[in-house]
Formats: structure tokens, C-alpha cells, sequence
């Protein structure tokens, strides 16, 4: 994944247009539900290389109603491929599923776990949150994301089938403006 990350996220590693295409890859993932609907989204820039992704999606679970195991038996499920690949390019990253009204937590260092899951009193009843640090010894000095998502790279073959439902705001947090993005 570090060695070639294009194939993943369409520009090679000295591309400073790299940690805004791990942007849009996990947004659009975010955004693209397993049955091809739309979800709902949120999105936070909390600095030059950190960014938080929350979504409705509902997680995999077992019969007893936990979270499947995903890679690296991290709370990454297996569906989340562009998660996993960002997480991959991260110093830390944040999972926080929300599963019948149960959170479940984990911190990951690249990809890999660095313990078990934590349970929490969750605020919803089903989603993920995703908070990637993307580890600044990958990235170029001065290498930052930029704002530019656009509706068009946000959605693929079949979209026009399931119109998205609304736009979702960007919470840049480092210069205090939000903006639409999406349809």
C-alpha cells in the first residue's frame, strides 16, 4: 500500500495532491451504501493531515449483534476498503462503530490494531466514525489537504440509479469556514 498508493487513491506518493485524494476516497466510501443508496455524512478537517469521516452505514455484526472483525481484525470492516487503505498511510487512527445503540472503540497504528475493542455508551444507533492522523514521515513536508471535493468524483457508475439525498457540509476547522459538498 505505501509503496504504490496510485492504486488506490490515483496519484503516486510525491504527488502533494495525495492526502486530498485520501480525502475524497474515504468520503466517497463513506457516502456509497453496500445496496448502492446514499448515506448520510459528515466530514471534519482537523488539521493539514487530519480528517474525520462519520456515516450511518450499518456495521457487519455477528448473530449476537457485535461487530465482525475486519482487516487486520480491526473495526475496519471488510467492506471499507478506502478506511483501510487511508488507515494504512496513518501515524493513528480512530474506529468508532455504533452497533444497536453500542459504540465500540479501537485505535490503530497503520493499519493494525494497537489493543482490543473498548465498548461506550453510543449517541446513535448505527454508523462509524473514522478520525486518520496521516503519518507526516509518509507525507511530503508542507504536504496538506486541500479542499477540493467535487460532486462529480464523489460518485460512480450507477449513482444516477440512487440520487444522493442532500449535500453534507465540510467542517474545516482549521480556517473556521464549512462547505457544501456533493450534489
Amino acid at each position: 500500500m505505501r509503496a504504490r498508493p496510485a492504486v488506490y487513491f490515483r496519484v503516486e506518493r510525491d504527488s502533494p495532491e495525495l492526502p486530498t485524494e485520501v480525502l475524497q476516497r474515504v468520503v466517497r466510501d463513506a457516502l456509497h451504501r453496500r445496496d448502492g443508496t446514499h448515506g448520510l455524512i459528515s466530514v471534519e478537517i482537523t488539521s493539514d493531515l487530519g480528517f474525520t469521516v462519520e456515516d450511518d452505514r450499518p456495521h457487519s455484526a455477528d448473530e449476537h449483534r457485535r461487530p465482525l472483525p475486519g482487516f487486520y481484525e480491526s473495526l475496519l470492516d471488510k467492506d471499507r476498503w478506502a478506511p483501510a487503505a487511508a488507515a494504512a498511510l496513518s501515524a493513528r487512527t480512530v474506529v468508532e462503530v455504533w452497533l444497536d445503540n453500542r459504540g465500540y472503540r479501537q485505535e490503530l497504528a497503520g493499519a493494525a490494531p494497537t489493543g482490543a475493542w473498548q465498548e461506550f455508551r453510543a449517541h446513535r444507533p448505527h454508523g462509524t466514525r473514522t478520525t486518520f492522523h496521516l503519518d507526516p514521515s509518509y507525507f511530503g513536508p508542507g504536504e496538506a489537504i486541500g479542499w477540493a471535493l467535487r460532486a462529480e468524483e464523489l460518485h460512480g457508475t450507477g449513482c444516477e440509479a440512487h440520487p444522493s439525498p442532500a449535500t453534507f457540509v465540510i467542517h474545516d476547522l482549521r480556517s473556521g469556514g464549512d462547505r457544501s459538498a456533493g450534489e
